[in-house]
Order: structure tokens, then C-alpha cells, then sequence
């Protein structure tokens, strides 16, 4: 059964700084590709960052770009997105989602979320 449990989330003012953690387990994760989605009140779902597990290729939203980093730690089993430059359009519940990398498209574990807010 896999399982993914976020933490990382709480408050912080525009400028600032979180680092969110995905802890994965129930598996190996080397064929899946991981990933961040956060949602905001009254908006859809969307695409953050994702990271394939074995060759660390990364790819993230425009909207973030330059300010988030994703990454993994094997050891760990554990994914990271380092926020930079927060901004108030940034607030949202942050999901960790993982789906094996062969298969493109709908992602099909995710963790509970955590919420990240920043104020302006």
C-alpha cells in the first residue's frame, strides 16, 4: 500500500522561505515519477514541480520557476520542495503525488496535503 505523508506547510510573510516533505513508503520508488499540486480556495488543482525518482529529471511551472526547488532524497524515500520568495498567490493546500514513469498523465497516490500560507 503506498503512502504519502506531507509536512512542511504553516505560515510565513511574502519573502519568505518553507520547505515542504513528501515521505513515501509501500514501495520502491525508482520507476515513479513524483510530484507537487497545490490548490487554492475555489481554484482548480495544478502542477507544481515533478521529479522522475531515478534520473532526477525535474520539471516545473512557469509560475514558480526560479523560486521552487524539487528533489529527493533515495536514502530517505523522501521528496522536498524548497520554497523561495513566497508570495501571497502562493498560498494554497500543497498535495505530493506519484505515479509510475511509464505511464503519462493522471497521478494515482497522493498524500492528505498541507497548507502553506503567506501574507502579504
Amino acid at each position: 500500500q503506498v503512502q504519502l505523508v506531507e509536512s512542511g506547510g504553516g505560515w510565513v510573510q511574502a519573502g519568505g522561505s518553507l520547505r515542504l516533505s513528501c515521505e513515501a513508503s509501500g514501495r520502491t520508488f525508482s520507476t515513479y515519477t513524483m510530484a507537487w499540486f497545490r490548490q487554492a480556495p475555489g481554484k482548480v488543482r495544478e502542477f507544481v514541480a515533478s521529479i522522475a525518482w531515478r534520473s532526477g529529471f525535474t520539471d516545473y511551472a512557469d509560475s514558480v520557476k526560479g523560486r521552487f526547488t524539487i528533489s529527493r532524497d533515495n536514502a530517505k524515500n523522501t521528496m522536498y520542495l524548497q520554497m523561495k520568495s513566497l508570495k501571497p498567490e502562493d498560498t494554497a493546500a500543497y498535495y505530493c503525488a506519484a505515479r509510475p514513469t511509464v505511464v503519462a498523465g493522471s497521478y494515482a497516490y497522493w498524500g492528505q496535503g498541507t497548507q502553506v500560507t503567506v501574507s502579504s
